[in-house]
């Protein structure tokens, strides 16, 4: 009977995490460094307040020269636009549906694709038609390309750490599971043992069991 309420408890817990949780939008930062020759997404992650208020999203991608000249190469005004230019045909669109993540990313990277790359978002929400405010975010990336690939000893730490974590919860869960099941199979115990015990008490003492003691 403990059993089956601790089950029936835990679905619905668990049926109600899964009602009342939603995704949750993070601005991440973008990976900075690439490969020669393999795809490389430039991220770019604007999160709006209040998502259930109408926007009308513009996205701008540009290439910084060394001069800091703004240099479109890519641009999202309802639907993805690849630009003409040495990019075209290179870019491919990586955003969400919702238009919170506008990035965009590299089929293959050249060397000269190293520099600095800007995304601008620019949103103009309509609450009604008297009041329509505009919001502007920038994000800026420096891509730095590299013939081969570095070995990142922060993701080997970070992937040790990570399956050390693991295995500890684990552990810790299947503890958690024997002490749960010893507990509940004790109380089932004692409670067999007070009923056998009832029963062995002759019937016509029972009826005696809850009397006071005179002298």
């Amino acid at each position: 009977m403990i059993q089956k309420r601790i089950l029936l408890h835990s679905l619905l817990f668990l049926i109600l995490v899964v009602q009342v949780s939603r995704p949750v939008c993070v601005e991440v930062p973008s990976d900075t460094e690439a490969v020669m020759g393999h795809p490389m997404k430039l991220t770019c992650i604007s999160c709006m307040k209040r998502e259930e208020v109408n926007a009308e999203t513009r996205v701008d991608w540009y290439y910084v020269s060394a001069e800091e000249d703004h240099i479109p190469i890519y641009l999202y005004e309802g639907h993805p636009q690849d630009l003409e230019g040495p990019w075209k045909g290179r870019l491919l669109w990586s955003g969400s549906k919702d238009l919170q993540d506008v990035s965009i990313t590299f089929v293959n990277v050249t060397l000269n694709d190293t520099g600095t790359y800007k995304c601008r978002v620019f949103r103009q929400f309509n609450f009604d038609s008297t009041y329509m405010p505009s919001f502007t975010d920038r994000k800026v990336i420096n891509l730095v390309v590299r013939k081969e690939a570095r070995e990142d000893t922060t993701a080997l730490y970070s992937e040790i750490m990570m399956y050390v974590l693991l295995v500890f919860l684990t552990f810790w869960l299947l503890v958690e599971m024997v002490y749960c099941y010893r507990k509940i199979s004790k109380s089932d115990e004692q409670m067999q043992d007070s009923a056998t015990d009832y029963l062995a008490i002759p019937s016509e003492h029972k009826g005696n069991l809850g009397a006071p003691l005179t002298d």
